[in-house]
C-alpha cells in the first residue's frame, strides 16, 4: 500500500492530464490540498478519472480557495467517506462518523471551521498479518495564521484541536489513522531553513498543539540515522512523551536536515532550498510501528511551491465493491442520469439583478458561493447593460432584425485624398466654352490644392507626410485645364527643421511625464543589477519602491543566495 500527500497550489497544476500526474505519482490513495476548485467549477475531466474513484471538499465561502480532494485507485475504493470534521456536512449513508467531543466548541464556530473546505476522509479495508482491519485517512489543509489577521490565529489553533478530537475518536473506535496533508506548522528547528531568525520559536502556539498530539513531540533528535536500530521507540502507553500519533517521516529520519517541503516562489527560494517541512504523514503508534515501511519527501516533483511526500505499508488493501455514495461520480452533473430541464436555466429578473437573490447550488453549495461564481466582482455592470439592451431592441417574432453591414476601411483611406465626383472628363472641354472651362477648372484645383495643403499640415506630425507629399501633385496635375496652372507655390514643401523640432520637443514633454523605472543599482556583494520591488504590505511604506539583490533568498551562509543589499528609490526618481 502506497500514499501520497500533496498541496498542489490549484487543480490546473497538471497541465499534461490529471491521469498522467496521478499515474506519474504511482500510488493507491493520493490525497491532495489547495485545489482552488468549487463545485460549479469541477469539470468531468479532473473529477472523474479511468481507473481512480475521487472524493471531492469545497469552499463555500470563497471562489479559487482552498479545497481538498483524494483521488483512490479502483483496487483501494473505500468503504466509507465523508467531508469535513463536525459532521454537519454529512447527510448521506456511508459514512465514516466518530465525531469525538464537540462540547467546547458552538455550533456557528463548527459551522465556520467545515466551510473551507479543508478536510476529507476515506476509510479502507486492509489486510495487515492475515487480519483485516481498517485504516481512516483524513486529507487535511489546514488554515494560515495571516499575521495581520489575528482572528485566523485563533480559528487554525481551533481547527487544530477539532482535528485531533475526531482522529483520536475514529481511533478510540478501534481503527488504525492516518492525518496526512498541509499542517501549516514546521514542527522543530531541524524542519525550518532558519529557526534562529524567528521569535519564540518553541513558543509559537501551533508547535505546542503539534507536541501534544505526537508521540515524542518533546524529545529532541538524539538517534544517528545511521543507525537504524536505534529508532526511537513509538508506544501509545507512554505517558511522558504524549500523543498518539507519530511524525512518520521522522520516525525513518530522525537527523536529516534540509529535508524540506515548501518553498517560497516569490523569492526563488527553491534553487537555494530554503524552505520549511510543513507537509506531513501522521499515522497511529502501532501502524507506523508495525506497518510502515519506508517515508520520504520528492522535492524533483515541481509544478507547486510544495513538493509531494509519500508512505509506503506491508499492509494490503482491499477494494470495497461499491464507491461510497460521497464519491464525485454519484454528483447528478457526473451521474449520466436525465436531469430536469429547470436545472439548467436560472431566472433573472431585471428589478432583482442588482439585489442578486439566487438559489443554492445542488448538493451542499451555499449562496454566497453561487453569487461570487456565477457573477464574479465587476462583471454585474457589464451583464446588467447586456440584458437591458435585448430588453430595449426586442424584435417582433417572425421578422429578422435588417442589418447594414458597412466594411471596415483600411487606415490608409484616411491619408489618400478623395477625388471630387463632378470631375470633367478628357473629352468635356471640347464641348463646353472656354469661361466656364476656366472657371471651373481654376475653382477646382483651389479646392483639392487647399485641401491637401490643410490635410498635409495636420498629418505632418502623424509620421506617414510623405503620402500626401507624392498624392497632391498627382492630384493637382489630373484636375488642370488645357492651360496648365502652376500649382507649386500653392504646395508648401514640408520643413524637415521644424518638424524635427517638434518631435523632440514632444519627446522631451512625454519623456518627462512618463519617465520609466530608475536603473537598478548593482548590489554590492554580487556586483550584479538588482530587481525592483514593491511594499504591498499595509503600513507607512506601502506602495514604496526599493532595490533588492537579484538571486533567490537563501540562508546568510550561502553565497550563492541572495546578499543583503537593500535600497529605498528616492522619491522623484
Amino acid at each position: 500500500m502506497k500514499i501520497v500527500t500533496w498541496n498542489i497550489n490549484g487543480i490546473r497544476t497538471f497541465r499534461g492530464g490529471i491521469k498522467k500526474a496521478l499515474d506519474s505519482l504511482d500510488a493507491d490513495i493520493i490525497c491532495v490540498q489547495e485545489t482552488k476548485v468549487t463545485r460549479d467549477l469541477l469539470d468531468e475531466r479532473t473529477a472523474i478519472v479511468d481507473g481512480y474513484n475521487s472524493y471531492f471538499s469545497f469552499s463555500r465561502g470563497r471562489s479559487g480557495y482552498s479545497g481538498v480532494a483524494t483521488y483512490c485507485k479502483d483496487s483501494a475504493t473505500p468503504c466509507a467517506a465523508g467531508e469535513g470534521l463536525t459532521g454537519l456536512l454529512t447527510h448521506h449513508e456511508g459514512a465514516v462518523g466518530c465525531y469525538g467531543d464537540q462540547s467546547e466548541f458552538c455550533s456557528e464556530e463548527l459551522q465556520l471551521l467545515d466551510n473551507e473546505g479543508r478536510t476529507v476522509i476515506t476509510q479502507h479495508r486492509v489486510m495487515c498479518q492475515d487480519k483485516e482491519q481498517t485504516v481512516t485517512v483524513i486529507n487535511v489543509y489546514c488554515p494560515r495564521a495571516d499575521p495581520e489577521k489575528p482572528e485566523r490565529k485563533q480559528f487554525k489553533l481551533q481547527f487544530y484541536k477539532l482535528l485531533q478530537s475526531r482522529a483520536e475518536a475514529i481511533l478510540k473506535d478501534g481503527s488504525h489513522v492516518i492525518v496526512l496533508g498541509d499542517v501549516n506548522t514546521s514542527h522543530r528547528q531541524i524542519d525550518h531553513c532558519d529557526p534562529s531568525d524567528i521569535e519564540d520559536f518553541v513558543e509559537n502556539p501551533g508547535r505546542k498543539w503539534l507536541n501534544g498530539f505526537l508521540h515524542g513531540g518533546r524529545k529532541t533528535e538524539e538517534t544517528n540515522e545511521e543507525e537504524p536500530n536505534e529508532e526511537p521507540e513509538v508506544t501509545s502507553s507512554d505517558p511522558v512523551h504524549g500523543g498518539t500519533f507519530v511524525d512518520t517521516f521522522r520516525h525513518f529520519h530522525p537527523t536529516r536536515t534540509s529535508a524540506f517541503t515548501c518553498w517560497s516562489t516569490m523569492t526563488g527560494a527553491r534553487q537555494t532550498n530554503y524552505g520549511t517541512r510543513i507537509d506531513y504523514i501522521f499515522a497511529d503508534c502501532q501502524l507506523a510501528k508495525e506497518q510502515f515501511v519506508a517515508v520520504d519527501i520528492m522535492p524533483e516533483v515541481e509544478g507547486s511551491d510544495h513538493c509531494p511526500v509519500w508512505a509506503k505499508l506491508s499492509c494490503s488493501l482491499l477494494p470495497s465493491s461499491k464507491a461510497p455514495p460521497f464519491c464525485t461520480c454519484y454528483l447528478p452533473e457526473f451521474a449520466g442520469k436525465q436531469q430536469k430541464l429547470s436545472r439548467f436555466f436560472v431566472k433573472v429578473d431585471q428589478k432583482s439583478i442588482q439585489s442578486e437573490h439566487r438559489e443554492g447550488l445542488p448538493g451542499s453549495q451555499e449562496e454566497e458561493e453561487l453569487r461570487e461564481n456565477l457573477k464574479p466582482p465587476g462583471a454585474g455592470n457589464a451583464s446588467g447593460k447586456k440584458r437591458l439592451l435585448t430588453s430595449d431592441s426586442v424584435v417582433p417574432k417572425g421578422k429578422k432584425a435588417k442589418t447594414c453591414p458597412k466594411p471596415q476601411g483600411s487606415l490608409l483611406s484616411f491619408f489618400k485624398p478623395k477625388l471630387p465626383t463632378a470631375a470633367p472628363s478628357t473629352e468635356a472641354p471640347e464641348k463646353k466654352t472656354l469661361g466656364t472651362d476656366k472657371v471651373t477648372s481654376s475653382q477646382n484645383s483651389q479646392k483639392a490644392c487647399t485641401t491637401s495643403k490643410d490635410t498635409s499640415s495636420v498629418t505632418s506630425s502623424e509620421t506617414v507626410p510623405e503620402l500626401l507629399d507624392d498624392a497632391s501633385p498627382k492630384l493637382c496635375t489630373s484636375m488642370q485645364s488645357d492651360k496648365p496652372i502652376n500649382l507649386k507655390p500653392l504646395i508648401p514643401a514640408p520643413d524637415v527643421g521644424q518638424s524635427g523640432a517638434k518631435k523632440g520637443a514632444s519627446l522631451g514633454f512625454w519623456k518627462s511625464v512618463l519617465h520609466g523605472p530608475p536603473p537598478p543599482p548593482s548590489c554590492k556583494v554580487h556586483r550584479e543589477p538588482c530587481v525592483l520591488r514593491t511594499v504591498k504590505k499595509e503600513g507607512p511604506n506601502m506602495g514604496k519602491q526599493f532595490f533588492v539583490c537579484a538571486r533567490p533568498q537563501g540562508h546568510a551562509s550561502n553565497p550563492d543566495a541572495r546578499c543583503s543589499f537593500f535600497a529605498w528609490v528616492e522619491k522623484g526618481k
